[in-house]
């Protein structure tokens, strides 16, 4: 009976755990619905705002590596599938409509004031709000920096762009004329114009400042932050240390192209600033982040070993401490045995 009765709680506990099992995968599949579901329905909503900026990817070189956010952005989720099962999925109403309605609200500011970036930046911030709204904050915490990353697919305003280009502009042009002063070549500059040898003029014009770059170096550097298992200051280091090393690339990329007019033919040098230095430049910037990891990883070393041998040298004292006491008593207590048995002996 006894043996029944145990067969029908295990039977029952097996019930249960199944049905629990298929309740919660019937959830998954339910929420992954509707998830399908208001992206489908934002897709049509954003269609000419998505459309535009597709356009706006293949028009413009400053802002073309844009277009590969959306798809790093996938890789990163697909990535973090695994940690995103564990997640439970808690709706969260309040503060996902809340980031709707401000993205309303944004959109709608771009379409009275003719400000296309405002409805690309809503975009963004929609599906932002549908994550919480459906998901909740412990996928939308999770998915956070995924989500800011996405922000980088957004060209600049106009107002943005107007005043970062022509310091981006000058700062180029200015850092290749030291370069070529350093290496003994007669140069002059009027403005963003370089004169080599007094009779070879180069135009160093907005689109040789190097935005196109900098998007890019930001976009690779915001990629390869998440990707490394590192501090978050180093992160911040590695995001932030991506904007100089777009502008001295950009310098350097002027600069051969100079020194190849010069000393080549200006053919050759047109070809390797418009061909081989844009293919040459994205691993560079690669290798230069990478470097940087590297250099952060052996100064923190280097820091922490002195504190490591102290530790150690700390932890060793104590017992050669307790060792001595324990000694000096061993060798008194053998000179008073020595000396009662000589008294005995007497």
């Amino acid at each position: 009976m006894e043996q029944i009765l145990a067969n029908h709680r295990i039977r029952r506990r097996h019930i249960v755990h199944v049905s629990g099992m298929d309740q919660a995968r019937s959830n998954r599949i339910g929420v992954i619905s509707a998830v399908f579901l208001l992206l489908a329905i934002t897709a049509w909503s954003y269609w000419g705002t998505m459309a535009d900026l597709f356009k706006t990817w293949q028009r413009s070189d400053d802002y073309s590596a844009g277009q590969l956010v959306p798809l790093v952005a996938a890789f990163l989720v697909w990535r973090e599938r695994k940690t995103l099962r564990q997640c439970s999925l808690a709706p969260c109403w309040p503060g996902g409509i809340t980031l709707l309605m401000l993205a309303e609200a944004l959109r709608i500011h771009g379409v009275l004031s003719l400000r296309m970036s405002a409805e690309r930046y809503a975009l963004v911030l929609t599906i932002a709000g549908l994550v919480l709204m459906v998901a909740g904050w412990q996928v939308f915490r999770r998915v956070l920096w995924i989500l800011l990353f996405l922000f980088l697919m957004v060209p600049l305003p106009g107002r943005v762009h107007n005043l970062i280009s022509p310091p981006l502009q000058s700062i180029a042009t200015t850092g290749a004329v030291v370069l070529l002063e350093a290496f003994g070549t007669p140069v002059g500059q009027q403005g963003n114009v370089v004169t080599l040898n007094e009779n070879m003029p180069i135009a160093v014009a907005e689109a040789c400042s190097g935005l196109r770059m900098l998007m890019a170096f930001i976009i690779v550097a915001a990629f390869v932050a998440y990707m490394v298992k590192r501090p978050r200051w180093q992160k911040a280091v590695l995001l932030a240390s991506s904007i100089p090393a777009a502008v001295v690339c950009n310098i350097l990329r002027i600069f051969a192209t100079a020194m190849l007019m010069l000393y080549v033919s200006a053919e050759v040098a047109q070809k390797f600033f418009h061909d081989f230095a844009g293919y040459v430049m994205m691993p560079a910037a690669v290798l230069l982040l990478f470097g940087e990891l590297w250099l952060m990883g052996k100064v923190i070393m280097s820091e922490s070993k002195p504190k490591l041998k102290t530790a150690v040298v700390r932890a060793k004292s104590p017992k050669r401490a307790a060792a001595r006491p324990q000694t000096t008593a061993i060798n008194t207590q053998s000179f008073a045995e020595k000396e009662l048995m000589r008294k005995r002996a007497l």
